[in-house]
């Protein structure tokens, strides 16, 4: 819809506008506002009416439902997650050595610690050893089985009969034992039984004089007993029948139980089978 000046003069709808001087036919002078709907315009359906904006929260809650597609929010895609391409090769872990992957690798960096427990664990069983077969056969100037009894007898202790097989036979099978490096722990803790008994008796019989050094002195069955807690708490090393057990190589728990284990029986046989205080 075109508007005219006022001034112009009335022309009919289909009437064409004279041209100005100047301009083209086909230029005229165009209104913004004339390509805007009125309001009240009647359109072909009637009245056309402007709906005023409403608030969706205000109606809704009045009871009221509204659609607004602004405030839909969709959903994102979901993404499968895809495995990572074959071609990639991932880089080595660096892994910890474990001390339970491989005891001999483990105790093969030992140096010359399994050789030194081979020597002390060799030299106490052969001692032992000797001691016994003196005791039982009177080997290298031994007292003989009689004898020992007899010795056993004055030293105090009941049933010396039984104990004079008993210790002697006792005494050359922990040092078989401990020169094989079987049953290493429960070997030492034997010897440590006799070794106690042999320190006792020994104190007994000089109840008075305590010395350490020899000829008077009591070094020589400390030093044993020294060497036999040694072997209990350091275990048999890897030259031994007990290389696969785990008192070889990780020595702990077992062998504070048997060195309680050896003490307690060296002086349950000195209480129960003798019952003279050393030191009195």
């Amino acid at each position: 819809m075109t508007s005219q000046p006022n001034d112009a003069h009335w022309q009919r709808p289909g009437d064409a506008p004279e041209p100005a001087p100047g301009r083209p036919a086909a230029a005229r002078l165009v209104d913004p506002e004339d390509d805007l709907t009125p309001v009240g315009y009647p359109g072909d359906f009637g009245r056309t009416t402007v709906i005023p904006y409403q608030d969706p929260h205000l109606v809704s809650g009045h009871g009221g439902s509204t659609y607004d597609v602004l405030d839909r929010q969709e959903p994102l895609p979901y993404v499968q997650p895809q495995p990572a391409p074959r071609h990639l090769a991932a880089e080595p872990a660096e892994i910890e050595p474990h001390d339970d992957h491989d005891p001999h690798d483990a105790i093969g960096r030992r140096g010359t610690q399994n050789l030194g427990l081979l020597v002390l664990r060799v030299g106490l069983g052969v001692v032992l050893g000797a001691h016994g077969l003196q005791k039982l056969f009177g080997w290298w100037g031994g007292q003989g089985l009689g004898a020992f009894k007899n010795s056993l007898s004055d030293a105090g202790y009941q049933h010396a009969d039984i104990l004079s097989y008993v210790s002697a036979g006792g005494e050359i099978a922990a040092g078989v034992l401990l020169v094989l490096g079987l049953f290493t722990p429960v070997a030492a803790a034997g010897a440590l039984a006799f070794l106690i008994n042999e320190l006792l008796v020994s104190i007994a019989g000089r109840p008075h004089t305590f010395a350490y050094f020899l000829p008077q002195g009591h070094e020589y069955q400390i030093t044993l007993i020294v060497l036999a807690v040694a072997i209990i708490l350091a275990g048999p090393g890897r030259y031994g029948l007990d290389a696969n057990r785990g008192w070889s190589h990780r020595p702990f728990i077992g062998s504070f139980v048997a060195l309680l284990a050896g003490i307690a029986a060296g002086i349950a046989v000195w209480v129960l089978l003798n019952g003279v205080n050393p030191i009195a």
